[in-house]
């Protein structure tokens, strides 16, 4: 199916744009804040392992949320069926809420901007091609070097057409295309296999993954990746310096501080950055910010899910804490802007402050100056799983690729590390900033309180000193 002149035409099948407003201001007349959520989405995901396509799927969803709040308190109803007779029904729900006593929250700001392409990236490209880009990846990759004894190849897509529809009159659409390529590569030597992986996206069409130059690259980091694990030594383990590399190692950023730094755990009291406006949470030099305004970026949105336009938002600023990231909800209880993070998995989830791109900004060191200041230690390149405590900020993370250091210098590359802390200490033992800011390649998935979003990490070469390193050497 080819995407009409108006994409807004998926939302309004069985329903007009006139009775669609109609209904919410009747729904929540009562409510100090609330919105219809209209959403049309379609996803596809292919599956390529051991020389042939494993899984395909095609997916379309439609629904509504319809939302009503009143102080603290929130009315929320969702469902498949975009029609006035279900939005009639969800509006029940909205009768069970206390009218408001602090009269109507005001819209969010217009805006005209648009971050990324209207066109339909599943629609535009044949599914043979499809098929055949990950038939070409698995074949090159096992060319690439005879250590090769499997290939994984996925391949993701969705787009989708968001409207928030507000009692005041207040509309505001946005159309969203979101892809990925991941590739993973199994190597093997005397009995001894290891992984590698890489993966590249964004809000794009498929036209860049199609590229001979991005889906090579992704074959050949994931495969050096893979090498070096093969000869990987076991990880030390203690309290040591620890230099973490640009780009995506910013998800321990993420993960350690990110929701710490959210409107509702700070207004809650439960993060541990409760009320400390204005004071000293980081080293100097480190930056913090949020910002969901990037072109093209895989966290990046028009607006967010309550309409609100995103923007840089500035978290900590030389070490000092200036604010936090706000949905509508909270920042109207903190007596603050909203800050455009308010957002939802689906039509069937109501919003909350949640990441949008998150990262430290550069600073001024040569990264091979801050290699040159460690005498022993662990230089972590990537990072794979972890588990966090949102409230504390305490973090396991697992070292996908990582080395020695010694005196200096890069030595062994590593297996088994995991870096263990919390991040408002970890914050303030950073000794080094470099200046080789990098964003994530568009892979990230961000969970909270059952939701997950796609968000973007970032930051530059970082030395922390006495971070403790777990590993397996004995």
């Amino acid at each position: 199916m080819s995407i009409p002149s108006d994409p807004r035409a998926f939302l309004y099948r069985e329903l007009d744009p006139e009775t669609a407003t109609r209904l919410t201001a009747d729904a929540l007349a009562s409510a100090e804040d609330g919105e219809l959520y209209l959403q049309y989405r379609k996803t596809e995901a292919f599956g390529f392992d051991d020389g042939r396509l494993k899984t395909a799927s095609f997916d379309t969803q439609s629904g509504f949320g319809l939302r009503a709040v009143s102080g603290e308190t929130t009315a929320f109803a969702h469902a498949n069926e975009i029609s006035p007779a279900a939005i009639r029904r969800a509006a029940e729900t909205m009768t069970l809420i206390e009218p408001s006593r602090n009269g109507k929250a005001p819209p969010p700001q217009g805006s005209n901007r648009h971050l990324y392409t209207d066109s339909d990236p599943l629609d535009l490209v044949p599914f043979a091609d499809k098929v055949n880009l990950c038939q070409t990846i698995d074949a090159a990759a096992r060319a690439r070097d005879p250590r090769v004894v499997q290939v994984s190849v996925g391949l993701t897509g969705s787009w989708g057409v968001v409207e928030i529809v507000r009692p005041d009159g207040f509309i505001a659409t946005d159309v969203r295309p979101l892809v990925r390529l991941n590739v993973s590569v199994v190597v093997e030597t005397n009995g001894r296999r290891e992984t590698g992986s890489f993966g590249t996206g964004g809000r794009t069409l498929y036209d860049r993954l199609f590229e001979p130059a991005t889906w090579n690259r992704a074959i050949d980091e994931a495969l050096a990746q893979a090498l070096v694990n093969l000869d990987a030594e076991d990880a030390p383990a203690g309290d040591m310096t620890v230099l973490c590399g640009p780009g995506w190692p910013g998800v321990l950023l993420h993960e350690a501080v990110g929701h710490g730094l959210e409107g509702d755990f700070n207004r809650k009291g439960t993060s541990a950055f409760s009320g400390r406006i204005g004071e000293r949470v980081a080293a100097p030099g480190v930056t913090v910010v949020d910002d969901g305004s990037i072109t093209d970026r895989r966290g990046s949105l028009s607006i967010d899910d309550e309409g609100t336009p995103t923007r840089e938002t500035v978290l900590i600023e030389d070490g000092i804490l200036k604010g936090y990231m706000q949905d509508r909800l909270n920042a109207r209880l903190m007596g603050v802007a909203p800050t455009g993070n308010g957002r939802r998995e689906s039509f069937q989830h109501a919003p909350m402050p949640r990441m949008t791109n998150t990262f430290m900004k550069g600073g001024n060191d040569d990264p091979a100056e801050l290699l040159a200041r460690v005498k022993r230690g662990i230089y972590a390149k990537s990072f794979g799983g972890g588990q966090v405590d949102i409230v504390s900020g305490k973090f396991v993370f697992s070292c996908t690729e990582a080395y020695r250091i010694e005196n200096g210098k890069l030595g062994r590359p590593i297996k088994g590390a995991t870096l263990i802390g919390d991040g408002p200490t970890v914050l303030h033992k950073v000794t080094g900033i470099g200046n080789d800011f990098a964003l994530d390649e568009g892979v990230g998935m961000c969970g909270k309180g059952g939701q997950s979003v796609p968000a973007g990490v970032g930051q530059p070469t970082l030395l922390v000193e006495g971070l403790t390193v777990g590993g397996t050497a004995a």
